[in-house]
């Protein structure tokens, strides 16, 4: 059974160029702008004359003094100096009035670092949309950046005013430098062209084969890369050990190389419909087995493999052996990476694919995604979590319970409902949609991060002493 749910509305309240990483980004996209007029009065700090403080510009830093980063006027720019106060904070921020709801604006801001541990986390620009002196939004949107060149950060990004907004608040801001400093250069806020949508088709798999064999198994998964293909999906996600599940077959005697015969199945399927595929297969690789998820490009090619790192007791007493990386694939409409049933566990490895910029992470997985049971926390809500903390669209699809696809919020796109197929929802990569009081979690989270402390987190525990 072939089956669409519509999704749920985006909000066009903010849009960006592309996924914003959890590192700093190397921005190769320059903004397409109309020629049109600067809307930031003294837009450029380094070089100028007069004091941009009494042009435009005002100075915040909070109420608590000793926590306060004066800005300090010089040939380079405004400079931030922590001093003595390494968590120190402040900035400097101007109003535009005159703002036209839905209108697109190219934001850029341009600075330099020296000594700053984290210039990702350190450096920030913010737009907040106001209506009548209000924000519509507390947290604003965050810009994208710093792309870094050397010492040199560069932001840029193109937001479009939300309905009802009259007025833009763009705000510079330094946060925690350290012992180093943060050298505002210069800042724009122009009227552009707004920036297309990026929508993807995203689609799961529900099939149980039973009483099977892995020739049969494989005729029903190029099946339904076949429907995929037919509903015009741009990719779509298969089950774990799709060879094995089913049959009375062990890991061993459905186990191939990659590429392989089965890779060669679903790749032709792949090619003819010119879809992307993920799909779970067991890896022979010399003497060694791995619980492995291959995804297949347009062209039916292998374009990469992840392979299970996190083994259950039933995978690791049948000799397989674990995998130890976390690659994320580029794609001609994203960032995704796959990872694989028992990995959902952890959360360590979604925030790694995060990191790295993942915009989906698909999840072939055994199971399950069962709705909470007794109180319980399960598998479906498991997996709406991991999506919301790494503000990332999640895939699953599964043996027990439903095949999904969840949004950056951990709401559900599409679910199987206990029927067999094919179920999708078409996605925009470009739309950026805030948590009601934080923001866009994308765009703030990896900021917030504080890895500096997770170091027991790479050790194992003290073994606790025996009664």
């Amino acid at each position: 059974m072939l089956s669409r749910r519509p999704i749920f509305p985006r909000s066009t309240w903010a849009c960006c160029l592309g996924v914003l990483l959890g590192g700093p980004l190397a921005l190769g996209v320059e903004p397409t702008v109309e020629p049109a007029r600067e809307q930031l009065q003294h837009a450029v700090f380094a070089g100028a004359t007069g004091n941009p403080l009494t042009n435009g510009w005002t100075a915040w830093f909070p109420d608590w003094a000793p926590a306060r980063l004066t800005p300090e006027p010089t040939e380079t720019g405004l400079r931030f100096a922590a001093g003595d106060q390494p968590f120190a904070v402040g900035g400097v921020r101007q109003t535009v009035a005159g703002i036209t709801s839905g209108q697109a604006y190219a934001v850029e801001a341009h600075c330099a670092f020296n000594g700053v541990p984290r210039p990702h986390a350190s450096a920030l620009v913010r737009v907040t949309w106001l209506k009548r002196g209000a924000p519509l939004h507390p947290a604003g949107v965050l810009v994208r950046g710093p792309g870094l060149n050397g010492a040199e950060g560069r932001f840029a990004d193109i937001l479009v005013a939300p309905a009802e907004a009259d007025t833009a608040k763009l705000t510079l801001e330094v946060k925690w430098p350290g012992t180093g400093t943060v050298t505002w250069q210069r800042a724009s806020l122009r009227p552009a062209n707004p920036p297309p949508p990026r929508k993807v088709k995203v689609g799961t798999v529900h099939l149980r084969p039973r009483d099977s064999t892995p020739a049969r198994n494989l005729e029903l998964w190029c099946a339904q890369v076949e429907a995929a293909g037919a509903l015009g999906l741009d990719i779509v996600c298969l089950s774990e050990a799709i060879l094995q599940v089913g049959t009375s077959a062990a890991a061993g005697e459905v186990a191939e190389p990659i590429p392989g015969p089965a890779t060669e199945r679903l790749g032709a399927a792949a090619r003819r419909h010119r879809l992307w595929v993920v799909a779970g297969l067991i890896e022979r690789a010399g003497p060694r087995l791995f619980n492995t998820a291959v995804l297949l490009d347009r062209e039916g090619r292998v374009a990469g493999t992840y392979r299970k790192v996190h083994l259950p007791r039933e995978e690791w007493l049948q000799g397989l052996t674990p995998g130890d990386a976390y690659p994320v694939f580029r794609t001609d409409f994203g960032t995704i990476a796959v990872q694989v049933c028992y990995d959902y566990f952890f959360p360590e490895a979604a925030a790694l694919f995060a990191r790295q910029g993942a915009e989906i992470l698909f999840a072939p997985t055994w199971g399950t995604t069962f709705a909470d049971q007794d109180g319980r926390v399960e598998g479906r809500n498991l997996f709406r979590v991991r999506a919301r903390d790494n503000g990332l669209y999640l895939v699953p699809s599964v043996y027990d319970g439903e095949s999904l696809v969840i949004d950056p919020l951990g709401r559900v796109l599409a679910a199987n409902e206990g029927q067999t197929g094919v179920f999708w929802a078409e996605i925009d990569l470009n739309a950026r949609e805030p948590l009601w009081w934080v923001g866009h979690w994308g765009s703030i989270g990896p900021r917030d991060r504080r890895p500096e402390t997770y170091e027991p987190l790479l050790t194992d525990p003290t073994p606790a002493a025996l009664p």
